[in-house]
């Protein structure tokens, strides 16, 4: 079961406003948004957080809220997404884009339902590893900006997903990052001996 957190109100007045833009919705990568016959409307607001590559040896990772993401719905189904940032005048629309990870997003959302457990939705992005993953929370009274995954937090990579990890799959936090971070290291320097 989901208890997404409400996105904040200038964040959603900004995605309304740049679907009432013709110049907004007509850019080039947005076909979806141009052929779309009847009302589009962004439902599903989940908080993107970004992976902190760097950190001490040890540390959980920690994420930092890039922005607010919105399925934008034509008809019975999620055909492009709206990412929203925090400027220095609060939150703005950023920009509209579509690919695998509307559908692959809507699908996550759709499994997490059936879950027997409380979840509050959220995505992260691990920008290095070209991955999205439905963060689900295990806190579902929390406001979407927790920095760290608790242990009873379960991670959803989302297709495509790297090599070596499986798309759709909940994954125990504690069995996904230490993953990441392996992949996430930096390569030992040569010469460095190698790690016991």
């Amino acid at each position: 079961m989901l208890r997404p957190s409400p996105a904040p109100a200038p964040a959603l007045r900004s995605v309304l406003a740049a679907l009432g833009s013709p110049t907004a919705v007509r850019e080039p990568r947005t076909p979806a948004l141009r052929a779309a016959q009847g009302p589009l409307s962004p439902e599903h607001p989940l908080p993107v957080h970004v992976l902190g590559v760097a950190g001490a040896p040890g540390l959980a990772p920690r994420t930092r809220l890039s922005g607010w993401r919105f399925l934008i719905r034509n008809g019975d189904r999620a055909i492009a997404a709206a990412d929203t940032m925090l400027t220095p005048d609060g939150w703005a629309f950023s920009h509209f884009f579509e690919g695998p990870y509307v559908s692959a997003t809507e699908r996550a959302l759709l499994q997490a339902e059936a879950l027997p457990i409380t979840y509050q939705p959220r995505l992260l992005s691990v920008p290095e590893l070209y991955m999205l993953t439905l963060w689900l929370h295990a806190g579902p009274e929390a406001d979407g900006t927790t920095v760290a995954p608790a242990a009873a937090d379960l991670m959803v990579p989302l297709a495509p997903a790297p090599p070596g990890i499986a798309a759709h799959r909940p994954y125990q936090v504690s069995d996904l990052l230490p993953v990441l971070s392996t992949r996430l290291a930096p390569p030992p320097l040569l010469g460095s001996p190698a790690p016991a």
